[in-house]
């Protein structure tokens, strides 16, 4: 009877190390939980045999879960986990060039102080320097600075 729970706390305490590293990594509860559970066993152990065969069987349990980490993190599941993109993108991505001070457009929405505005067929977002502008005013671009029109 005490080989069975010494196997099941061994057993369990490695089953949720390795649930711990492969399935559910960052909450680290589980994996101290299988911590605990395996020194449990090593405890039991201890209490029931030699203290030979204790030592034997707490290396063979330091070894079993060692080898459970190590293949966690060689396994790749890393990998699906981890972001393979970047960001291309910066302040400035060219959408307003062409545009310069002293332009003509044309409001396509109400600008207040934030809206649509058409130059040379194309539609931009615009910013308002003096407040509200009505749809189908005619307006001018003040500045065009890091991606924003301000205009009047």
């Amino acid at each position: 009877m005490s080989i069975v729970i010494l196997a099941s706390l061994l057993g369990i305490g490695l089953i949720l190390l390795l649930a711990e590293v492969l399935f559910i990594p960052g909450t680290t509860v589980v994996g101290i939980l299988g911590l605990v559970i395996s020194l449990a066993g090593v405890i039991y152990a201890f209490s029931i045999y030699s203290a030979e065969t204790a030592w034997w069987i707490t290396g063979i349990a330091a070894i079993l879960n060692l080898a459970a980490v190590i293949y966690g993190f060689r396994s790749g599941v890393w990998d699906k986990f981890s972001l393979k993109s970047a960001i291309k993108g910066g302040t400035f991505d060219g959408r307003t060039l062409g545009l310069e001070a002293g332009m003509k457009g044309k409001a396509i929405s109400d600008i207040k102080p934030i809206g649509k505005a058409s130059f040379e067929d194309s539609i931009y977002e615009v910013k308002s320097e003096s407040g509200f502008i009505p749809v189908e005013s005619e307006i001018t671009i003040i500045k065009v600075e890091n991606n924003k029109i301000i205009v009047k």
